[in-house]
């Protein structure tokens, strides 16, 4: 049976959130717009009135990735605190932001999407070089403060805490799951910020 026709920008959502849902089930890589649309409910004619091509529906997935990340981004920025806060508030956010959307690891490593997706690809190193950029801005404050070590490069601190969060995040996608990602992301983070503290600190 058919679904009941919707709103344009409801459908949109729903195709987007299904696509995420169905990335996470069998993988980017083996998503199809059919797959999709029988998931929504919708034929795939239908879907191609929203998304005329499987990238462009892939587009607005990257989209709505980028717009969840950036609000917790904002939202863990927004709360007083020194820079170590600071850091560890914008690491949880982006934790939290993989737990809600399992997908993203591997929407973010995939190869079909991102190599043959230009504009996806971009769009993904946008975020990232944004949470960098984020990162390295905390980081620069700390050392300010004298909090951590004057001898560490903020441009390599973030790429260490970057490098963290990528890495036990698809330690998780890839083992099932079998760990509190949130907990071990956090526990690696806070022993992170003891290597990165000053001396005498």
């Amino acid at each position: 049976m058919q679904a009941m026709r919707k709103p344009a920008d409801i459908r949109k959502a729903e195709i987007v959130a299904c696509a995420l849902v169905l990335a996470d089930r069998i993988g980017p890589d083996r998503v199809t717009t059919a797959a999709v649309a029988q998931a929504v409910g919708v034929t795939q004619a239908a879907l191609f009135r929203h998304f005329p091509t499987k990238s462009a529906m892939w587009l607005a997935v990257a989209g709505q990735v980028a717009d969840d990340l950036t609000g917790a981004w904002a939202a863990a920025l927004g709360e007083a605190g020194t820079p170590p806060e600071r850091l560890r508030a914008l690491v949880q956010a982006q934790f939290t932001q993989i737990v809600a959307t399992p997908a993203m690891p591997m929407l973010l490593h995939s190869r079909e999407l991102n190599v043959g997706n230009h504009d996806l690809r971009g769009a993904f190193r946008d975020r990232l070089r944004a949470f960098h950029g984020h990162l390295v801005q905390e980081f620069a404050a700390g050392q300010r403060a004298r909090l951590f070590d004057a001898q560490v490069a903020p441009p390599d601190a973030a790429a260490l805490l970057s490098s963290l969060v990528q890495g036990v995040a698809i330690r998780w996608a890839l083992g099932a799951r079998d760990f509190d990602l949130m907990a071990e992301g956090l526990r690696l983070f806070d022993v992170q910020m003891r290597l990165f503290a000053a001396k005498g600190a």
